[in-house]
């Protein structure tokens, strides 16, 4: 009978590509499912189902639910960055934001869920790192406001408030612009219009531009 040879544990970039396979499998599905039910909806277990994975691992890397939905919301975040080059103009800026629904509107459904859910910063997962990312869009604004590219009547922290809201506004609004203007929110058709409107409309804001 011939002896079975001893297995062979996994070297350490193989257990490290498979342990990031994991992580990323793991964050894909809490993507959608925190953007299709909230953080108050969403479960555990059904990330674990969606990744395919054991349930344990999500404790295992991420520390639990709400380890997880930091984690995926520092991603969305790093992937807003990604969108523009620092020097990006504002109203290009918010064109690039617009059109990223058309790639990926989980983000900004998770954003709509986390207000909707909003019952002060002690139940709010990701309160203290979405103000630190927000917090650079308020001191671009205060910059653009010093130097005159942008009127001195203008409220830096006012401005973040409401641009963000107008480029999440196909997701968030999807029924009214059906109403409006009898198109499909999600169609690039649309998308493309609104992202130029709004790019425009916060370009106005510009002294300089009005002249051209």
């Amino acid at each position: 009978m011939t002896a079975s040879k001893p297995r062979r544990s996994p070297k350490p970039q193989k257990r490290q590509r498979d342990a990031d396979r994991t992580r990323r499998l793991i964050l894909d599905a809490a993507m959608a499912e925190f953007a299709a039910h909230g953080y108050a909806g969403a479960r555990i277990a059904a990330i674990a189902a969606r990744a395919g994975v054991n349930q344990q691992l999500i404790s295992y890397y991420f520390d639990g639910k709400e380890g997880l939905y930091q984690a995926m919301s520092e991603g969305w975040g790093r992937r807003q960055s990604e969108l523009v080059a620092p020097g990006t103009p504002l109203p290009e800026q918010l064109r690039r934001y617009v059109l990223e629904v058309l790639s990926g509107r989980e983000g900004m459904r998770l954003l709509a869920w986390s207000g909707l859910e909003y019952d002060g910063p002690d139940s709010d997962p990701d309160h203290a790192s979405r103000a630190r990312r927000l917090g650079g869009a308020v001191e671009q604004i205060e910059r653009l406001r010093t130097s005159g590219e942008l009127p001195a009547w203008v409220d830096p922290e006012c401005l973040t408030v409401m641009v963000m809201a107008a480029a999440m506004a196909p997701v968030t609004l999807p029924h009214v612009i059906e109403g409006l203007a009898g198109a499909d929110p999600e169609s690039p058709e649309f998308v493309k219009r609104y992202a130029d409107q709004l790019a425009q409309l916060i370009d106005h804001l510009n002294p300089a531009s009005r002249g051209r």
